[in-house]
């Protein structure tokens, strides 16, 4: 018997946010989700009264007033401003690319001086029709750019050589002729005081919520359990691996407690070194201001994925994306299934593009 008009899988954002949304227009939900917990990638861990970003730095950002309205129902957000700072070769270099990084490069002062130098770089060293990521990168940053700040992190990033990656991945690159460290462009941006946590149980408030519970070990009984499914997990798994299994890049993260007030100044600092196998370390308390006597650290790790690891960003190349048409032909022709997220999408999302994907899905959803 259908006990209920949806069983969500996956309580990330984007579960949470079609849970919150069909259970406000009267549907009864169950959410379930294979952690131990719920939020999905957003979730923070309180580490000695720190919030640990429990996969990896996650910083909201947004030029949607109506997404920003939305979160901000939830949780009062900061006036965090992300502006990451990155170590090569023993060097300090603000990020994005700006009038800052360029005196730390160049020693220029002016804009006119920068543009002059990227642009001969460019003529120099750039292609008309790159073919790979390599020649990407040289065609819109040119040679000294690149081989600093780009080159050994994208290739510890993607555990491939640049001149092997597509050119695809790096569309294009932000480049302000400003003395500007902030990382996003858009006008919204902070994190939430207290933590993403704040907003998973505002969104699942009232609905009835299992963790620790597989899916795919019981698939037909719980299937039974609703009229619909909403799936956010790998679309290759809910369908066996019947076109073979799409791939992903996985990270590993390190965390160290430190009794001292501060680490080292800054929430995000890249390390591009290719002999230092993170890729960046997160130090969580500067995301909130945090005045604690101690601080939390997280080294990241990027990793080959396997079936046991956690899926990150999914490698959207040709072959893969071959793949993923095939499965999403199969679930378009799904009646009461419907796919949304990350993994189900084989995309890789910033958190206002999940919240505004399952607002029209919902919306859609319930309007039929």
């Amino acid at each position: 018997m259908q006990k209920y008009d949806y069983l969500i899988v996956g309580a990330g954002l984007f579960g949470c946010v079609f849970a919150y949304e069909a259970n406000k227009a009267g549907k009864k939900c169950l959410v379930i989700d294979k952690r131990n917990h719920v939020g999905g990638n957003v979730y923070c861990e309180n580490v000695d009264g720190i919030n640990v970003h429990k996969y990896g730095a996650h910083i909201f950002h947004t030029n949607d007033k109506q997404i920003w309205d939305y979160v901000n129902q939830f949780a009062e957000f900061n006036n965090y401003v992300n502006s990451p700072v990155s170590i090569s070769k023993g060097k300090l270099y603000n990020l994005p690319f700006n009038m800052n990084t360029f005196y730390q490069l160049w020693g220029t002062k002016t804009p006119e001086e920068a543009k002059k130098i990227i642009e001969s770089q460019i003529k120099e060293y750039g292609f008309e029709n790159p073919k790979n990521l390599e020649e990407q990168a040289l065609s819109l940053i040119g040679k000294d750019v690149y081989e600093t700040l780009i080159k050994e992190y994208t290739e510890k990033q993607w555990g491939k050589k640049a001149t092997e990656l597509p050119a695809f991945i790096i569309k294009r690159l932000p480049v302000r002729y400003t003395f500007n460290n902030n990382y996003f462009n858009d006008k919204y941006q902070g994190i939430p005081i207290g933590g993403y946590n704040k907003i998973i149980d505002g969104l699942l408030e009232g609905i009835e919520t299992k963790t620790n519970v597989d899916f795919f070990e019981n698939k037909e009984a719980l299937s039974k359990l609703a009229s619909k499914i909403v799936y956010t997990g790998k679309i290759d798994e809910f369908y066996d691996y019947k076109f073979g299994n799409l791939e992903y890049r996985s990270l590993r993260f390190e965390n160290t407690r430190l009794e001292k007030e501060n680490h080292q100044g800054n929430a995000v600092v890249n390390y591009n070194d290719g002999d230092i196998p993170y890729t960046r370390i997160i130090e969580h308390k500067h995301f909130e201001f945090g005045k604690q006597n101690h601080t939390v650290i997280t080294k990241e790790f990027p990793e080959q994925w396997t079936k046991e690891k956690e899926a990150y960003y999914p490698i959207n190349n040709d072959n893969n994306q071959n793949k993923y048409q095939q499965y999403k032909a199969l679930s378009s022709q799904e009646d009461n299934i419907i796919f949304g997220g990350r993994l189900a999408e084989y995309k890789y999302y910033d958190m206002h593009q999940i919240i505004a994907s399952a607002l029209q899905k919902v919306k859609k959803e319930l309007n039929k």
